[in-house]
């Protein structure tokens, strides 16, 4: 066997073995997967909290409370209250239920939530009252053609909005590097 061949078969073996560990932290991860239900309340249009805990709804970026935007027809609107209204409304319907395993970098829990049947994550960027921020590029699309919401007028980016406001979350506890390499790896494979 020549050189180029051992070079190559190392090579394949390698891959293999790493796209399987791969596959094997993704496995990890949705088993560590949890309920975040109970006695929950919304504390903007993109989080909610139980105790003393957050969860942050993946894959979407709601604009901040105090963030308002403009209608087409120039009205200044609370766009942020509105979000916050819309995910307080969610959050009573009946069956309604958050399930997740990874943590942001700020350490909260990223959740997709369900009321019943309907993928709540996916309503609030669909009705335009959320971006999508690593999914749900459909549903933004479907706002952004209906004029739904924020995306009837002018607005900043809520991450925008934060910067230009001097608001981050970094005062929050960071995750854990192992949290933070499982979001990663399912970012980056498009794991949900």
């Amino acid at each position: 066997m020549t050189a180029f061949r051992r070079s190559l078969r190392d090579g394949v073996v390698g891959v293999a073995m790493l796209l399987l560990a791969l596959l094997i932290i993704a496995k990890l991860d949705r088993d560590g997967e949890r309920d975040f239900s109970g006695d929950l309340y919304v504390v903007d249009g993109d989080t909610i909290a139980k105790d003393k805990s957050r969860a942050r709804l993946e894959g979407i970026d709601a604009p901040e409370f105090s963030q308002a935007c403009k209608r087409r027809d120039g009205e200044t609107w609370r766009c942020g209250v509105e979000a916050r209204r819309r995910l307080a409304e969610l959050l009573a319907a009946p069956g309604f239920l958050c399930k997740g395993g990874a943590l942001d970098r700020y350490g909260r829990l990223l959740v997709r939530c369900r009321a019943g049947e309907l993928d709540v994550n996916g309503l609030m960027v669909r009705e335009g009252l959320a971006v999508a921020y690593g999914g749900y590029s459909a549903e933004e699309a479907a706002a952004r053609r209906a004029g739904s919401g924020i995306w009837n007028g002018s607005f900043d980016r809520p991450e925008v909005w934060r910067r230009a406001n001097g608001l981050d979350a970094s005062e929050m506890a960071p995750a854990d590097a192992g949290s933070r390499l499982f979001a990663f790896l399912r970012r980056f494979f498009g794991i949900n």
